[in-house]
């Protein structure tokens, strides 16, 4: 069933009334073969190189999720026998879906708003719900990558400021076990390490909680501010400038994690994490939350539904192969994932070996933690802390940033193509005005008690959200455009149709995956989130998925048509695609 054919696509022959020779396209390929029906105008931006493109993709795929999310659902889901649950979903559901977005924006050569006109208008409102999402996660996802900023600052000192506990911001349960015999460690206790990022980067001991989150910490405020002009600067003339910056961003971090990877297997106890993390627990595989938790990581590792696969494609020459691309970054994305592991993993059983406890004891810590606390803390502790301090959170730092690339211009795309008129030639205003917007919205997040609005807009704004923006983007595309015309849309740009597995995935697979997928719990720390924050999480949920109901009233009421016609039939339009009619 699966076409491996990871070749140039052939010459697609033409058929019927329309098809034509167009004009030779000039996209990746030395000799390209002519393109039927359709040909590209020189109005829309085209990607200067295809490396430009993968990287682009590759740097949006892997972010700082692979680095901490990954090896923490792994060795909690079984260890090594966790592998078959994540590849099983990544071959039956994240791939089919990685693929059918690429070709989606590939083909139709628009943003996710527009390009509803094209597959079936009623379902519009999923654009509009997109880059409301991608709106919360640059609210929230920048914060982070502020985070790492603060700490690469802080980096630059001959003894690291969380090494020890002789600091300002240090209590007296601080804790500090290297160097040292016959130290107490017990419930109470802190790392240095900890205290340094609790108690001096979040400064989170001054806030109660949401309903009382304290001041903007001006210190993140700027070291924000200067992520944002990277970002502005990146993105404000498209994807010529895009796609040059991302040969430093994604391949910057495959370095550090090679340089780690290299330290990390020569610290003492090394051994005991890598063990941890791969020693299959067979009976998981026997638990259903094993599965669901497959499901979820690689849905949100690979990343279809936000829009930015639809917005990256679209800058891409008709007969790219977007099939052999989708097969490649995937590849790419979840052999990142796995080697992250052992990049943590060791460090683990290093701090494990220190502390004379089990890795399971030192492991505990999740999400941003792991990143912010346990591994910081391990390096402080290694001979050449400052430079491995330096190259880890510069790889932070470029992770995250990739990742904002795509996700800032999956609504630039998408907004531009939907209006024209207003902003085709006022890009650079019109990002200027994003940034701008995302900026005022991360202000929250920058406060005492931001952390806590960063859990909570990740889980709400973001987690359940988009999991049914890509199950309802599935059936549409699968159900309502049609597999069968949207394999004719995949030949007419390759040359062949996909297999019987790929429609089989697109059409039932694929959406029970999403289906039974979930967003992580709401958990920070030991804090307990009241009722009331949970009603604002639904609140801040229903604000971006809302569009898509009043999006199919407002089509259905107020649009002239049959039925028919305001529901499921494609608008066609050859100025709206970006195309040439064909005489």
């Amino acid at each position: 069933f699966l076409k491996s054919k990871f070749r140039e696509p052939k010459t697609p022959t033409p058929t019927g009334s329309l098809s034509a020779q167009g004009p030779s396209n000039t996209g990746y390929n030395n000799n390209p073969a002519p393109v039927p029906v359709i040909t590209q105008t020189n109005s829309r931006d085209k990607w200067s190189k295809k490396m430009d493109f993968l990287l682009s993709v590759i740097g949006f795929a892997v972010d700082l999720g692979n680095v901490w999310r990954f090896p923490y659902i792994c060795y909690q889901n079984g260890g090594g026998a966790f592998l078959i649950p994540y590849i099983v979903m990544a071959i039956f559901g994240g791939v089919p879906l990685f693929y059918m977005e690429l070709a989606l924006g590939q083909f139709h050569r628009t943003g996710a708003i527009s390009i509803w006109k094209h597959i079936c208008p009623i379902f519009k409102g999923i654009g509009y719900a997109i880059c409301v999402i991608a709106l919360y996660v640059s609210f929230y996802y920048n914060t982070i990558i502020a985070w790492a900023l603060f700490y690469f600052y802080s980096s630059f000192a001959s003894v690291l400021p969380w090494t020890n506990c002789d600091n300002a911001w240090n209590t007296e349960n601080c804790t500090n076990y290297f160097l040292k015999d016959n130290v107490t460690w017990n419930n109470y206790s802190r790392s240095p390490a900890e205290e340094f990022y609790t108690r001096n980067v979040l400064e989170i001991h001054k806030s109660d909680g949401l309903h009382n989150v304290g001041g903007v910490r001006w210190q993140l405020m700027l070291c924000l501010f200067l992520i944002f002009t990277i970002v502005y600067f990146s993105l404000w003339k498209g994807v010529k400038t895009s796609g040059k910056v991302v040969w430093v961003t994604a391949t910057l971090p495959y370095v550090v994690l090679f340089i780690l990877l290299i330290r990390g297997a020569t610290l003492p106890g090394a051994w005991k994490g890598v063990v941890f993390y791969l020693k299959p627990k067979w009976e998981k595989l026997f638990e259903t939350s094993v599965w669901v938790d497959a499901a979820a990581q690689i849905f949100f590792s690979l990343g279809p539904g936000f829009g930015v696969l639809l917005a990256l494609s679209s800058y891409n020459p008709f007969t790219n192969n977007c099939y052999r691309d989708a097969i490649v970054t995937s590849l790419v994305n979840c052999l990142t994932s796995f080697m992250s592991g052992f990049v943590i993993f060791t460090v683990l059983g290093y701090m494990a070996e220190k502390r004379n406890v089990n890795v399971e004891d030192v492991a505990r810590d999740k999400g941003p933690s792991l990143l912010f606390i346990t591994y910081p803390e391990a390096i402080a502790n290694m001979t050449g802390s400052t430079f491995f301090a330096i190259i880890f959170f510069v790889m932070m730092i470029t992770l995250g940033l990739d990742s904002t690339f795509g996700g800032l211009e999956a609504i630039i795309t998408a907004v531009m193509d939907e209006y024209p008129g207003y902003l085709a030639n006022r890009r650079e205003l019109f990002v200027l005005g994003l940034v701008v917007v995302c900026f005022l919205g991360s202000l929250s997040t920058l406060t005492n008690g931001g952390a806590y609005v960063v859990k909570l807009l990740e889980e709400f704004g973001v987690g359940s959200s988009i999991i049914a923006v890509g199950f309802l983007e599935a059936i549409a595309v699968s159900w309502f455009y049609g597999i069968t015309r949207f394999s004719n849309d995949i030949k007419s740009m390759l040359g062949y149709s996909p297999g019987l597995f790929w429609k089989v995935c697109w059409v039932a697979i694929s959406p029970a995956f999403l289906a039974v997928s979930r967003p992580p719990p709401l958990q920070l720390f030991d804090y307990k989130y009241p009722d009331w924050s949970i009603t604002v999480g639904y609140v801040i949920g229903a604000s971006s998925f809302m569009w898509i109901p009043i999006y199919m009233v407002y089509k259905l009421v107020w649009t002239p048509g049959s039925l028919k016609q305001r529901t499921i039939m494609p608008e066609i339009h050859a100025d709206s695609l970006n195309m040439s009619p064909v005489p």
